[in-house]
């Protein structure tokens, strides 16, 4: 038996840990998992409703931090998720994706000696002001597996050294849970008929990075665009960037119509029946992929490259003209989806590498764990051979520490 825990605060979070929570839990004779909320999304439509949507267990520890800076509540997060490693005694600390909680979680469980394993390990937007990119690229290197969702991925940690049996492509956690939940959303979700919307009727819009959201000169390009569009946009405003809007006295279009933050259910059902999705959010990016509805990303670049080389997803930045231009035209990829994201099997294949990795909290120094896959293994079926990295470019798990790896090195 062994005791995984797992640090959640943020939607995306929820989502992903939904799909391999059950997956671990279908082992429970196996391994006992303690989930941790640090409360990063304090709001009760960002948080609480996820849980009961995607039938996760409730928290055994809720933390309730959130409403700070980054540096306040990723300081606040340590100091508590600390105290709970210390009293939960696990063996694996599991993370996801990019956010405060990732790093806090990460780097609580590491200065305690605990092996950490990132899901969404390896994706780099390459832009160092974004604080998600921040707290990737220090996680994927303080964590000892690195379970990656693409190609690319794996490829952008073979370039910042790190390779061989700690890299596992397991797939996307994502793409699990767009197929378990989508049905889910067709038979419970009514939200198209309490908002009396038609399918393809209107344009979905999400915005939310602090990119955006903090730069006044950012807002008015989008919203000015936003005024442009053919068709209404329906806007779940984001706590943050409903507060944004009021500090600097921006007021929305008439053809936007905000409305509240949704659950997950509705929310798969918005962008399923969107003529079109406008989003700064890397998880919309690629549940507007995974839904086959087009996808304007309000940024200059994305981590998500594989939804541009399809042709899904567009990126147009917030100047106001591209924007506009892009809102009226009508495209429709017509090249067939390649299966970029694995075959929505991801989160078995983490709780199988989890489980072969075995315990390994008592280990001190804490090591490079492997998991019994060769150097380079490519978990992800129907992945290209050449996807696999170069176990020479950095030790593997049986040899020396990984080396320190500079800003620049990062970069490549």
């Amino acid at each position: 038996m062994i005791t995984i825990a797992t640090i959640i605060g943020a939607r995306p979070q929820f989502i992903k840990a939904a799909v391999v929570s059950r997956a671990l839990r279908a082992q429970s004779q196996d391994v006992r998992e303690v989930l941790i909320h640090t409360g990063q999304h304090y709001d009760v439509n960002m948080s609480d409703v996820f849980f009961d949507e995607l039938a996760i267990p409730r928290p055994d520890y809720h933390l309730g931090i959130g409403g700070g800076t980054h540096g306040q509540n990723t300081g606040r997060m340590i100091e508590h998720i600390e105290a709970v490693l210390v009293k939960e005694h696990p063996d694996w600390v599991l993370v996801y994706g990019d956010t405060d909680s990732t790093l806090a979680g990460t780097l609580a469980a590491v200065k305690l000696h605990i092996p950490v394993a990132h899901v969404e390990a390896g994706l780099r937007s390459f832009n160092r002001r974004m604080p998600e990119e921040i707290n990737r690229v220090l996680t994927d290197h303080a964590a000892d597996l690195l379970f990656t969702p693409t190609d690319t991925a794996t490829r952008n940690l073979a370039r910042g050294g790190l390779s061989g049996a700690q890299v596992q492509q397991v797939g996307d956690v994502m793409y699990d849970a767009a197929l378990f939940y989508g049905a889910w959303a067709d038979r419970h979700s009514r939200i198209l008929a309490q908002l009396a919307l038609s399918s393809r009727g209107y344009i979905l819009a999400t915005l939310h990075r602090a990119e955006n959201t903090d730069d006044p000169g950012r807002m008015r390009g989008i919203l000015a665009g936003f005024a442009a569009s053919p068709k209404p946009i329906l806007w779940p405003l984001h706590p943050r960037t409903r507060k944004r809007l009021q500090e600097f006295g921006l007021s929305l279009p008439a053809t936007v119509r905000p409305i509240d933050p949704v659950g997950y259910l509705d929310m798969v059902m918005l962008e399923q029946h969107a003529a079109l999705i406008a989003t700064d959010s890397g998880g919309v990016q690629k549940e507007a992929y995974f839904h086959q509805v087009p996808c304007l990303t309000l940024r200059e670049e994305t981590e998500w490259v594989e939804t541009l080389d399809s042709g899904w997803n567009r990126l147009v930045g917030a100047d106001t003209a591209p924007l506009a231009t892009a809102l009226h035209q009508t495209w429709q990829p017509g090249a067939p989806q390649p299966q970029v994201y694995g075959d929505g099997h991801a989160a078995e294949r983490i709780r199988d590498a989890l489980l072969a990795a075995g315990g390994q909290a008592s280990c001190s120094p804490r090591p490079v764990v492997g998991t019994g896959q060769p150097p380079g293994a490519i978990l992800g079926a129907g992945q290209a051979a050449g996807a696999v990295v170069d176990a020479d470019q950095a030790p593997t798990a049986s040899s020396s520490p990984r080396p320190r790896i500079s800003a620049s090195q990062e970069r490549v």
